[in-house]
This record gives C-alpha cells, structure tokens and sequence, in this order.
C-alpha cells in the first residue's frame, strides 16, 4: 500500500481527480453488501437494479435529461469513444484542445477528419468550424465534437453556437462535459447536442465510472457486445458499486450548485491565487484569463522554470499540481492544448494548473501562493514576457 508522507498536505489538482466524496464512500460500501446481479429478477436482483436505477436519476438530474438518456460506461474516455464510433460518421470535427480520449481515436479511425483552431484565448474559431462544415461530406453524418469546458485552463467554450453551426450543416454534435460537470449548470436538452460525456471521479465520485448521454431517438452502435445491458448499449454487469458512488456525488454536487455558494467560494480562491502571483512578478501569465472559465481552475505561466521543475518542488513542499492533462503523464513537451493557442513557447513550458474543489480552503490558496512566489524568486529574473 502506498502512504503519502505524514505532514500537511495541499491538494490542489480537482481536474485530474477529486477526493472521494463521504456521501459516495458510504453509498458504494452500501452497494457492495448486494449480492444480486442487477439483470436478475429476484429479490436481490431487483434491489442492485433499483441502486443503479437511482443512481441514473440522480446523474440525469445533474446533466439536465431523462434517466432513460444515461448509459453507464467505464469512464469518460470510454465515453468519448462510444459516441465517436457508435454514431458511425463519415467525417469527424473536432477542436485542437481535445482531450486525447478524443483526439486520437478521431485521427485514427478510418473516414474524414478536421481540426478546428483555436484563438490566443483558447476559444474554437467559429468561422474556421463553419467553413468546414461547408465542404460536402459524403457516405454518412458528420459528427462534430467539442469539450464544454477545458481540463487543462479551465476555458469555457462557445457550445451553443457550436451547436447551432452543427445543426444548421446537418451535422451530430457531442460534447466532454467531463470538467464542466458540477462546475457549471448543465442543461443537456436545452443545449441541443446529440450526446454528452462524464465522468464520475472529477465530482467526487469513483474512478472507473462514466457515462455517454443520448438523444432521444439517435441510433448508437456499442463498443462491447454481449448481453442486452444499459439497453444495449454496454455489455457487461453493471459496476453497482461504483455506479452507486456516481450518483451520490451527482447528488451531492447538485446540492451545492443549488445553493449557490460554492461556485462563487471558488472562484474567489482561484481570483485570490492569481492576484497574488500577478502582484509578485511581472512575469506571470495567467492563460486564459481573457475568456470565460470554470471558478475553479487557473492555469499560471512562471517563465524562467519549466513546468515539470514547478510541479516536483511543489510536490516536495506538500502541495499537489499538475502540468497538462493527467492523462498525459510522463510526457516532456509542452501541452498540446497550450501549443493550440499559440502561446509563446516560455510560457506553454511553464505553465502550471491549479484547480480547486469542494474540500479546498483558503490554507490551500495561502500555501500556493507562497511556494510559488519561493519558487519565482529562484526562477530568476523580472523581464516582461513579449
């Protein structure tokens, strides 16, 4: 078993993953006493059934459709590549900030591809999209798709619009809303996609779950066949457990977004943590800033030391950040997503995110701050980034 060290440490990495949730703790240790199969028409069938059942209502609520739309998968990535090669498209659009459970399988897969720009400030080019989606495709739909909200800084996208341009073409739009999920409101109905990504460990719920949204009436091919399971659309028995746990963190997330409160609370801490870098150094870029963002997420340029130095001294000084999807681990280069935005290549090799969520306190913030300012001092001199 591994242990982290004894002394205080500073979580601050929500978009690689939450902290288990106490409500999802005690839900899935509940699911896991059921001895049924959910498929089974006995009693103890019937009540695993009735768990995963409730569990889909409550997810639903968060994302804003019907129960009967949510499709319980292994995760979002798996998520992301059952609406790419479930709706069986001739052409796939996606934005160059995808997430790679998007990225790769849309290069990889056999038909059309296009790649949308972005702008400096992270945001799809709508006009590049529209001339795309103005050149005939033939041999079946085109499928366009767009993350709601980036893991990486936080920006939010035009979705609405995107929708609208897709619709107009005649084309089916899926969206990630892995990171938007919790953080904003979420409306999938009202948003006119066709499906929707999530994720239950970026809420607080377990990792190992996710699940694909769907229009009413889409057809949609599986990736695992077998048994008639999630309406056919995933063989295999259902993680009960873990389905448990997703929906008590969709519960509890709703809550706190109906509150009001807690989107406002973090938002304050990541205005916090960005002022107090800007007001230590000349030098600091906070990317994105510009554009609408998740309350929770900032992602902080410190030219002069690369991103992977920043992220292992914050480690040794108790504090948890990242650099680039956690996804991406292990890699050296710069994030893709920064490279989309053209930013200059000191600060896409120096950027660092932080991201908070719902057991992040101010302690966190203070803690950031200081290391980061310590770290600057040695990183070195106070030139203006041109």
């Amino acid at each position: 078993m591994i242990h982290v060290a004894a002394k205080t440490r500073h979580y601050l990495d929500y978009n690689a993953t939450a902290p288990v949730r106490a409500e999802a703790r005690a839900a899935m240790a509940e699911a896991l006493l059921l001895p049924g199969n959910p498929s089974s028409v006995h009693a103890e069938g019937r009540a695993a059934r009735a768990v995963v059942e409730g569990a889909r209502a409550e997810v639903a609520a968060l994302a804003g459709c019907a129960p009967m739309q949510v499709t319980f998968t292994g995760s979002g990535s798996e998520a992301n590549n059952l609406a790419l090669a479930g709706t069986r498209p001739a052409r796939v659009i996606v934005s160059a900030i995808e997430h790679a459970s998007i990225l790769r399988p849309a290069a990889e897969r056999t038909g059309a591809f296009a790649l949308v720009p972005v702008d400096q400030n992270g945001l799809v080019d709508l006009a590049a999209l529209e001339d795309i989606l103005a050149t005939p495709c033939d041999g079946g739909p085109t499928l366009v798709s767009v993350m709601l909200a980036n893991n990486e800084t936080g920006i939010i996208e035009p979705l609405r619009e995107i929708v609208a341009l897709a619709k107009r073409a005649g084309a089916l739009c899926h969206v990630d809303a892995v990171q938007a999920l919790g953080r904003v409101a979420l409306d999938f109905d009202s948003l006119g996609c066709d499906l929707m990504s999530l994720s239950a460990h970026k809420i607080g719920g377990p990792k190992g779950t996710g699940a694909l949204i769907r229009r009413d009436g889409l057809s949609l091919a599986p990736l695992v066949a077998g048994g008639g399971q999630e309406r056919g659309l995933r063989a295999g028995t259902e993680n009960v457990a873990g389905i448990a746990g997703f929906g008590a963190a969709a519960a509890a997330a709703r809550k706190e977004l109906a509150g009001g409160r807690e989107i406002p609370r973090l938002g304050a801490l990541r205005d916090r943590v960005e002022a107090a870098v800007r007001a230590a150094s000349q030098r600091a870029v906070v990317i994105g800033a510009a554009a609408p963002r998740l309350a929770n997420t900032s992602c902080i340029a410190m030219p002069g030391m690369k991103a992977e130095t920043q992220v292992m001294a914050f480690d040794l000084a108790g504090l948890a950040v990242s650099a680039g999807s956690a996804c991406s681990s292990g890699k050296v280069e710069p994030s893709h997503v920064l490279t989309a935005m053209n930013l200059a290549p000191e600060v896409a090799e120096s950027a660092v995110r932080v991201s908070f969520g719902f057991d992040s306190t101010d302690a966190d913030a203070d803690a950031f701050i200081a290391e980061w300012r310590r770290l600057h001092e040695r990183a070195g001199a106070e030139t203006p980034v041109r």
